[in-house]
């Protein structure tokens, strides 16, 4: 793939679940280094955008490529490899320490993985953490574990499905900063999804507001407040007090 392709592509692409449209007509280009935020209420299509994109479901129309390659031709062990995933919840596995679960992944592929140093560019340190289980470990914590996780396999793409918004208040913003730090320094390319306009304006390249299903707009974080849109002026109304 071309140094300026798009890593990521959504061509016409609709999503329908017994007629109704979860997606309609979504055109959508990332291009490599960005961390473009899908910022929209709940059943807006956000978190469908992501499951398209590593083949958990597939579109009902148009195309969906990733590193230029539609998903329907990507082996999707391969796929899913390329791809690392932050949830709400984390996601890890209870019974595994935090460094057997950074080290799953690459050790399925037959490949090795230096657990502690993923601990400490995440902000834990190694020789307190590495032996914890999840339950040992407190919200925060975990959600560091899981992008240490995410990272484990160097892929070239993050998907972030609102990572943080469980979190306290404090804990949240010190996440969003560190995020903001590993995304700057690894120059990874990122798609982040969220409900919160003041995350989106702090770890976001560019903001994609969705309403419906639909893409109403796309700009850059540093020109939201001109060019936002119905739905984003709403979203600025909700956030005023806070941006």
């Amino acid at each position: 793939m071309e140094s300026n392709a798009a890593v990521i592509e959504f061509e016409h692409v609709s999503y329908r679940i017994a007629g109704k449209a979860v997606l309609d007509d979504f055109c959508l280009r990332v291009l490599p280094g960005e961390t473009l935020v899908l910022l929209g209420r709940s059943g807006s299509g956000k978190t469908t955008a992501l499951r398209l994109l590593n083949g958990l479901i597939h579109p009902t129309s148009g195309v969906v490529r990733v590193l230029g390659r539609p998903v329907p031709e990507w082996d999707l062990i391969e796929l899913r490899r390329s791809i690392g995933y932050v949830i709400q919840t984390g996601g890890l596995f209870p019974h595994l320490s935090a460094a057997a679960n950074i080290q799953l992944g690459p050790k399925l592929a037959g490949r090795a993985c230096d657990a502690d140093a993923l601990l400490e560019r995440v902000g834990l340190a190694a020789a307190e953490f590495r032996d914890r289980r999840p339950s040992q470990l407190s919200g925060g914590e975990r959600q560091r574990v899981s992008v240490a996780r995410a990272l484990a396999s160097d892929p070239a793409l993050l998907l972030l499905d609102e990572p943080f918004s469980a979190l306290d208040p404090i804990t949240r913003f010190e996440l969003q900063q560190e995020f903001v730090r590993w995304r700057t320094r690894l120059g990874k390319t990122a798609v982040f999804v969220t409900h919160d306009l003041t995350e989106a304006l702090r770890v976001g390249t560019r903001i994609g507001v969705m309403a419906s299903g639909a893409l109403e707009t796309c700009v850059p974080a540093a020109d939201f407040g001109r060019f936002a849109g119905v739905e984003g002026r709403r979203f600025q109304e909700a956030f005023g007090a806070s941006l």
